[in-house]
């Protein structure tokens, strides 16, 4: 069983969405997400400085098993990465909702109408049948 904190925001894509200071949003995938990869290889960020919108593929994960696309759950403009993962990509295996995070990004609008779309972890666990 696949842990789903309650804190977190969830996208349909297994990305979750954390508010940070500001109109600042940390990102990453679910426990439920690097479960199914499997021991994660490789990450290719989204450029800091990029404007990205809600849905659009920013980058992806390489696992020993697949890769798979790097969705965003919000729009804005990516701020910063997680450098640790450059190194030591299994955090996201290890600890996906701490080290494990991918990117940060500062919103266009305002947090509760960024995330308008998002799941909540109650919604979340249903929609992976948890």
């Amino acid at each position: 069983m696949s842990e789903v904190l309650d804190n977190l925001l969830y996208s349909e894509e297994h990305e979750w969405a954390q508010q940070g200071e500001g109109r600042v949003v940390r990102v990453g995938i679910t426990d439920h997400a690097q479960h199914l990869l499997g021991d994660i290889v490789f990450v290719e960020f989204p450029e800091v400085g990029a404007s990205i919108s809600a849905g659009d593929s920013v980058g992806s994960i390489e696992s020993v098993k697949t890769v798979s696309e790097l969705y965003s759950p919000v729009s804005g403009k990516v701020t910063k990465i997680n450098d640790a993962l450059e190194a030591s990509p299994e955090l996201i295996n290890d600890q996906p909702y701490g080290g494990g995070w991918i990117f940060e990004l500062e919103l266009d609008g305002e947090f509760a109408d960024a995330v308008s779309g998002l799941l909540d972890a109650a919604a979340y666990k249903e929609l992976v049948g948890e």
